[in-house]
Parts: C-alpha cells; structure tokens; sequence
C-alpha cells in the first residue's frame, strides 16, 4: 500500500464563459403540412406503381386512365422491367407514364 499523500480537488470550482450569442431554437408548432399524394413522381410526370395480386397492364391503365387500352402506353414505359405483358408480378414497381392529352 502506498503511503503518498493524493491530491485533493474538492474545494475546486470553475465558470466558463461564452462570447456566442444565445440563439433560440425555431418554433415550429404553428407549422402544417398536406400531401395531395402518396404516388412518386418519377420525372415528366411519371408516377410509379406496386403491382398487387390479380393486377393486370389493362386493369391498372382502367383504374389510371379510364380506359383498360392505355396498357400499351403502360407496357411500352416499362419495356425495361415488363418482357411479357401478361406476366406481371405483385410487388413489381412499375411507371405509370403521362397520357398525351386527346383533342
């Protein structure tokens, strides 16, 4: 057992000061928000979609568009991930494009 003396710290005591200026934090509580839309917007309008079990390209371009005949322009949009239009799979994510206007 050692029988040095340890230093003793209790009477020490110390104060910081600061040249920052105190900032108050934001308040945010007034703050809303609204979402017109949980679809993504992939670019030109583009939306995505997540295929769900018995979809098919005419029965989402029905629900989409109107008219179950816009599953070519769906097919066409998603050449990249689609090689059969009558093979789509839950969970696929796929493009819905823009339609061009109709005069």
């Amino acid at each position: 057992m050692s029988t040095e003396k340890k230093a003793d710290f209790s009477d020490v005591t110390a104060k910081v000061d600061s040249t920052a200026p105190v900032v108050e934090k934001a308040d945010f509580s007034d703050v809303t928000a609204t979402v017109d839309s949980t679809a993504e917007v992939v670019s030109g309008g583009e939306q995505t979609y997540t295929i769900q079990k018995g979809d098919t390209l005419s029965k989402i371009a029905k629900d989409h568009y109107g008219k179950a005949s816009a599953w070519h322009q769906i097919f066409d949009a998603n050449r990249d991930t689609i090689e059969d239009p009558d093979r789509i799979f839950p969970g696929q994510v796929i493009k819905l494009p823009s339609l061009p206007k109709e005069d």
